[in-house]
């Protein structure tokens, strides 16, 4: 837990606030109605302040990110028709489905110098043609060509999808994938954890309970992760802070999240956005910047709160780094999945952007490894970043 927070109490201005500041100075756990009244109030700021003061104690001016890439090898999805909430899955014979050859996916790798890549971030579809040979070789291939970059590869959801096609159990899918080149996992199809939302958005995915344990495979087998949370749906405050309680309860049992993640929402291109009248509609700001500041300070084991610039674009993740956050989404290269929904930000972002916009929030930029050791930090306020060539 967070000790040592101290901030000013008149930057409160919620009386409802007041009882859960006093637990944030006194370093005390949130319970559920903590965190349901933190997504209750109107006082963003004053929420801000005490998201700010809590990630101040643990990780100073610090802002981290990645030199990372996304490559997303197959859409094909057998859940295609009960995840509403998609914009990227397809069929194997609906237009727009795709499925990489080893040849595409060493191309996609090479697309950026590989000193500057130093993770490679993996996730598609539940494709009946992506099992565990293909994901072995795959792996493989990417460590013997990219010796250096990590793979942080498959969600919890892809991850039983290949235990399932394989008849094989999630522990030794696991084990075969570290062997082959698996280095960490990320946090995506978590969505939320209440069964009654995932009956809504993502019937025959996995339950809360089943990802949760692929989680705890993972770390009983030294394979660490991040997790999620995607809201700004049909799920409620409450389902919001259950889910946040699963989350850090893992944590305290295995201690193998990396980083937690907030997903917003986007409702272009997918049948719930059409179903709640949502189209072109996306998170607001407001409510961006709530599920960030919550999340630091309800999940009081969590070192690291990361932005997704992606989903909530550069601006909403500048005004982050002062409501708890400590990390942002890195390069990425070229993403797909979150554009197919309709995000309309850029698919990349250059080492030099990631800094400036980090110093223009006041913060000091560090470069990170996959694992959160800080590669380098650029504390020059005035200069521009040096090139890796430069600094290797």
């Amino acid at each position: 837990m967070t000790s040592g927070v101290s901030f000013d109490r008149s930057r409160v201005s919620d009386p409802a606030l007041g009882p859960v500041a006093e637990k944030v100075i006194a370093g005390e756990r949130l319970s559920l109605a903590d965190g349901v009244t933190l997504f209750d109030t109107w006082d963003l700021l004053g929420l801000g302040a005490m998201a700010d003061a809590a990630n101040r104690a643990r990780n100073g001016d610090r802002v981290t990110f990645a030199a990372n890439q996304h490559i997303n090898p197959t859409n094909i999805c057998i859940l295609r028709k009960t995840c509403v909430f998609c914009s990227y899955a397809r069929l194997p014979k609906e237009e727009g489905a795709y499925h990489y050859t080893m040849d595409q996916v060493w191309e996609e790798a090479a697309r950026v110098d590989g000193d500057i890549t130093r993770e490679f971030h993996i996730v598609g579809g539940l494709d009946m043609h992506a099992g565990l040979a293909y994901y072995t070789e795959m792996f493989a291939g990417l460590k013997a060509r990219h010796p250096q970059v990590h793979v942080k590869a498959l969600t919890a959801v892809e991850i039983a999808h290949i235990a399932r096609i394989e008849k094989m159990s999630i522990r030794d899918v696991l084990i075969a994938l570290r062997e082959a080149g698996l280095d960490t996992m990320p946090g995506g199809g978590a969505e939320v954890f209440s069964p009654a939302v995932r009956a809504t958005i993502a019937d025959r995915k996995l339950s809360g309970e089943e990802y949760i344990d692929v989680h705890r495979t993972a770390h009983a087998l030294g394979i660490r992760s991040n997790c999620t949370m995607l809201y700004g749906h049909v799920e409620t405050h409450e389902d919001r802070v259950q889910h946040l309680t699963m989350l850090r309860d893992l944590q305290d049992e295995t201690g193998g999240y990396l980083a937690y993640i907030p997903l917003a929402y986007h409702p272009d291109n997918n049948e719930l956005g059409v179903e709640l009248g949502r189209t072109g509609t996306a998170t607001s700001g407001v409510d961006d910047l709530k599920n960030l500041a919550v999340g630091r300070l309800f999940l009081d084991n969590f070192q690291h709160v990361k932005s997704h610039w992606i989903m909530v674009t550069p601006a909403v993740s500048q005004m982050s780094l002062h409501f708890g956050v400590n990390d942002l989404e890195g390069t990425v290269v070229r993403e797909k999945i979150y554009h197919e929904a309709g995000a309309h930000t850029a698919q990349a972002m250059s080492l030099e952007e990631i800094v400036r916009l980090i110093r223009g929030a006041g913060k000091v930029p560090a470069e990170r490894d996959s694992f959160y050791n800080v590669l380098r930090t650029f504390d020059d306020a005035d200069g521009p970043p040096p090139s890796h060539a430069e600094a290797a």
